[in-house]
């Protein structure tokens, strides 16, 4: 008895096919040692002798037909687009939100702080955090015998006891940076300098052996105390927000003259604190003097502020050692 091989070829063509279940049983049907298949292959030799050729060429284009069949459904079902579309679950819900990362608390405060600032017309400047003696003390009016010179205060990676001037430190705060700009630089300045300082200091939840420094700097023929007044004002309006309670008193720094601090009141009325977030001052005439620019014509204001401190106050932190930890359940928070 000849098999019907259009039948067959039809029926392996319409087979539906909508499972990996059904893929199964397509191939135990079709393609297995006791498949339709197979078998019909295995009694070629039962066909009248005239017919075998012909009907083995037929059966072969069957069995290559069954099989492109089985291995495209096989493709689809392992590349997932058909058991999606067979899946029970309503596929139209959104997925479940991926782990990702975000900038540190650090990272965004200084680019909120460098933000504010270039809005105020500040340009960028930047510096070696390894300083010599000049540009991180002497030129900045620290005398000989200035505390901020000791060994407690400072990191020096060569001191000369006897020439103070060949010392090399890691650069106490940004300040050395002010230096190399008027230097290079003749006025109109206006720029602030962002970097990481160190500081030879016990580390507690308030103070660290390194953080980073914003410091800002303005020389020209007609810079006022006035104007400093005004640019801090709304700086700390911008970072802190416009109803922000503030105060300035007077501070002593030996690169400015007159100098000040600026302190935010932070918390409720009743259970607040001052705290300050910068100081600052009018270039002192001896540093305009060590960059070769006439105090009588040019002059000045600086400022200088902490980004941890500036950081913890924006976001309601209470130990700085927690910037330092890369601990993840912290920083996963400031997404």
């Amino acid at each position: 008895m000849q098999p019907d091989i259009q039948a067959l070829e039809a029926e392996i063509k319409e087979f539906e096919i909508s499972s990996p279940e059904d893929l199964e049983a397509f191939r135990l049907k079709y393609l297995s040692r006791k498949g339709v298949i197979p078998e019909l292959l295995g009694s070629i030799g039962q066909a009248p002798k005239e017919k075998r050729a012909e009907l083995g060429q037929q059966l072969n284009a069957l069995k290559k037909l069954a099989q492109s069949r089985f291995d495209e459904k096989k493709q689809e079902f392992e590349s997932g687009s058909a058991r999606y579309a067979a899946a029970t679950d309503d596929i139209t819900l959104p997925p479940a939100p991926a782990p990702v990362g975000s900038l540190h608390p650090l990272t965004q405060a200084m680019s909120e702080i460098k933000t504010i600032f270039m809005r105020m017309g500040f340009t960028i400047a930047d510096g070696p955090e390894l300083e010599d003696d000049f540009h991180n003390f002497t030129a900045l009016n620290f005398p000989p015998e200035h505390p901020a010179r000791d060994m407690q205060d400072t990191f020096f990676v060569r001191k000369n006891e006897e020439d103070p001037s060949e010392d090399q430190v890691l650069r106490t705060h940004t300040s050395p940076v002010q230096i190399r700009l008027m230097k290079e630089h003749p006025p109109p300045l206006r720029a602030i300098m962002p970097g990481r300082v160190y500081r030879n200091e016990s580390i507690t939840a308030k103070s660290y052996c390194l953080f980073h420094q914003v410091e800002g700097l303005a020389v020209d023929t007609d810079i006022s105390f006035a104007e400093l007044k005004e640019t801090l004002i709304l700086f700390t309006r911008e970072m802190f927000g416009s109803d922000t309670a503030y105060r300035i008193r007077p501070s002593y720094f030996p690169f400015t003259e007159p100098s000040l601090e600026m302190d935010i009141w932070w918390g409720s009325k009743k259970g607040g604190q001052w705290l300050e977030v910068l100081g600052a001052g009018m270039v002192h005439p001896n540093v305009l003097k060590s960059v070769d620019l006439d105090p009588q014509e040019f002059t000045g204001f600086a400022f200088g502020m902490g980004v941890e401190r500036l950081t913890m106050l924006w976001y309601g932190i209470d130990d700085i050692r927690l910037f330092y930890d890369n601990d993840v359940r912290f920083l996963e928070q400031f997404h």
